[in-house]
């Protein structure tokens, strides 16, 4: 685990500078960022706005897979759909059921979109905003309409998503805890499906603008700049995140090389490769294997894995 805690921490440090943290921090969205190339897919970053609303601490967040807030009622079909766009690298935006920290099931829209390394075009980060979904209903049965300009004392009534048996309660909400889907009434139902407003749509792409502004603003002081497109074509040695997230569940220690490019580099290094070996990926990654070779290395066997590799054959060396 302390490993993977290392990669996450290089996750952001080898693309950002160390400011990147807190200017995040100071959004005020719910969102969480996560990383393809580490095992497991895991988060790297959760916003304050995602603790909040989830119940979690970042302790408890940071390492996990999303998948850890899915409960009996999350829809399969959609977590399918956000994972096709994951192996696709495609944005995406559902509504989806998930869990707090202490079993509350809450609708939210879903909104996933990409960072990619300019250099490469590789995807480097997914980032997804969580925007809390309140049902017309919801708010009719509270008594409660709500002002996009923020007057709270003026509040006037918007057009909410619509839901299929609502969310209920024997009590009346205040706005502040309607629009935070933070009830803990008992005897609460949730709603079969449920749809986000325009309003709750803007919001999420407003959040995804923001974040990208941000994490693009800081790649560019450290000179590894990324954007929220694809700026470059992926080159022959490109590994998609697909891939790497397949790749992540294989323990062993490994190195996947690419002959077609020159001088036959490195373009994939497995975790437990760069646990043994004490570098990280970005040191390893676009070099040749013979930089692993040092004074003591027993030049016999180098020339048989030459050999190998010229006539296309399996070698096993000790």
């Amino acid at each position: 685990m302390d490993s993977q805690l290392g990669l996450i921490e290089q996750s952001f440090n080898n693309r950002y500078t160390l400011w990147v943290h807190e200017a995040l921090d100071e959004l005020p969205d719910s969102f969480t960022i996560t990383d393809p190339s580490i095992s497991g897919h895991p988060i790297v970053f959760a916003s304050r706005g995602f603790l909040k609303m989830s119940g979690f601490s970042r302790a408890e967040i940071i390492g996990r897979n999303g998948r850890m807030f899915q409960g009996p009622r999350t829809n399969r079909r959609t977590i399918m759909e956000i994972r096709e766009a994951i192996r696709e690298e495609r944005p995406i935006e559902v509504n989806l059921l998930n869990y707090k920290k202490d079993g509350t099931p809450f609708w939210m829209l879903f909104k996933m979109s990409l960072v990619f390394g300019k250099e490469d075009g590789r995807a480097t980060h997914f980032v997804a905003v969580q925007v809390p979904i309140v049902s017309r209903k919801h708010m009719r049965n509270s008594g409660m309409s709500y002002s996009e300009d923020g007057g709270g004392s003026r509040l006037r009534e918007i057009v909410f998503g619509s839901c299929r048996r609502e969310v209920c309660s024997d009590s009346l909400l205040d706005l502040d805890r309607v629009l935070a889907l933070d009830s803990d009434d008992t005897g609460l139902e949730i709603e079969d499906s449920c749809e986000a407003s325009d309003l709750e749509k803007r919001k999420a792409a407003t959040a995804i603008d923001n974040i990208l502004s941000v994490l693009t603003h800081y790649s560019q002081l450290t000179g590894r700049l990324v954007c929220g497109k694809r700026c470059s074509l992926p080159g022959m040695g490109f590994i998609s995140s697909s891939l790497y997230i397949s790749l992540g569940r294989i323990k062993q220690s490994f190195v996947l090389i690419d002959p077609h490019l020159p001088d036959m580099p490195m373009v994939y290094a497995s975790d437990a490769f760069l646990k043994l070996t004490g570098y990280d990926r970005n040191e390893v990654v676009g070099q040749n294997c013979r930089f692993l070779n040092g004074v003591d290395t027993d030049t016999t066997v180098l020339y048989q894995i030459k050999e190998s590799i010229q006539t296309e054959q399996a070698c096993t060396e000790g």
